[in-house]
């Protein structure tokens, strides 16, 4: 029997969550995102040490912080400069969802130059979202027109200058 060195089912990347409450994040990630529990390993003390979720066909892992072992999560170290995206049915919906279960918003949902309809929150547990519904597809060349006129419509350039 030959082993796979990327397990079946399993994306290239995924991202590893430390997370302050698991328990309680897994929760809000089943409700607000619609993720499915796929496996969960519990450890002393009422934590999670290894759980995944399904995402559609992504694959979120997650664990209970643990401190002693370097695993610290985002409240423990001040933020998160990551931003998970996540693709939606209907982004006002899931964003509303995400505000009424405790998230903070960070920016607003709207229309963008680049063809989706996206806005950014902050999960409770520290952890940063941008969300999006697919509303137009957009050419590369309408892509670069529009970025242009949204950089100026900021009063700079792409390059900074």
């Amino acid at each position: 029997m030959t082993v796979q060195p990327v397990p079946q089912g399993s994306p290239r990347v995924t991202p590893y969550l430390c997370i302050d409450g698991a328990a309680a994040a897994i929760d809000f990630y089943v409700s607000v995102l619609g993720a499915h529990e796929r496996m969960r390993m519990a450890a002393p003390g009422d934590k999670i040490g290894h759980a995944e979720l399904e995402l559609g066909n992504s694959v979120i892992m997650l664990a209970d912080e643990y401190p002693d072992m370097g695993f610290r999560s985002p409240k423990a170290v001040g933020g998160t400069p990551v931003t998970l995206h996540v693709y939606v049915e209907d982004v006002d919906a899931v964003f509303a969802k995400a505000l009424a279960g405790g998230a903070t918003q960070l920016s607003p949902v709207r229309d963008e130059f680049y063809g989706d309809r996206t806005g950014q929150f902050e999960d409770p547990f520290g952890h940063r979202w941008s969300i999006a519904t697919h509303i137009e597809d957009v050419t590369p060349q309408e892509m670069e027109k529009r970025f242009g006129q949204a950089v100026r419509s900021m009063g700079s350039t792409p390059d900074g200058a």
